[in-house]
């Protein structure tokens, strides 16, 4: 797992204004995989006391952070090419079942992917591959400013 691909291998990388490493991502310790197909995009977060909440379960915003990012990369990939920018535009995450230990692992699915918005799918599972979260995200896509 990568946090971003390698200089030259994919062209979206270059274009962003900071590293994730130096992003919420990277804070949380996001690990995201390498791009496979545009419109796919996967993760995984090891579970520590830095991303629980006191009760020493995964804080729900962490789990709405994970789903923003993945459709935030995903929706790039697709249209920084094409010299547009995606933003987040909505974010409705639930949350089905605690996680205190181990990883979450989530996988994120373009439903729609149309000229000035996509629409994301992602499901958030533990290491049983128990279903642990769930969002759907809107990106919009926009010129650059």
């Amino acid at each position: 797992m990568t946090n971003v691909p390698k200089p030259g291998q994919h062209d979206v990388a270059a274009r962003w204004r900071l590293h994730p490493d130096e992003t919420l991502d990277g804070v949380i310790g996001l690990e995201v995989d390498d791009l496979v197909e545009v419109g796919l995009r996967s993760a995984r977060l090891a579970v520590t006391p830095a991303v629980c909440q006191p009760m020493g379960i995964v804080h729900g915003g962490v789990y709405a952070a994970i789903a923003e990012s993945l459709a935030s990369r995903g929706t790039a990939d697709g249209v920084i090419p094409l010299g547009k920018v995606p933003l987040g535009m909505s974010n409705n995450t639930s949350f089905l079942r605690p996680v205190s230990a181990g990883f979450v692992h989530a996988r994120a699915t373009a439903m729609h992917r149309g000229r000035t918005t996509w629409l994301w799918d992602i499901e958030m599972r533990d290491d049983a591959g128990k279903l642990c979260a769930t969002s759907r995200v809107t990106i919009a896509v926009r010129d650059p400013a």
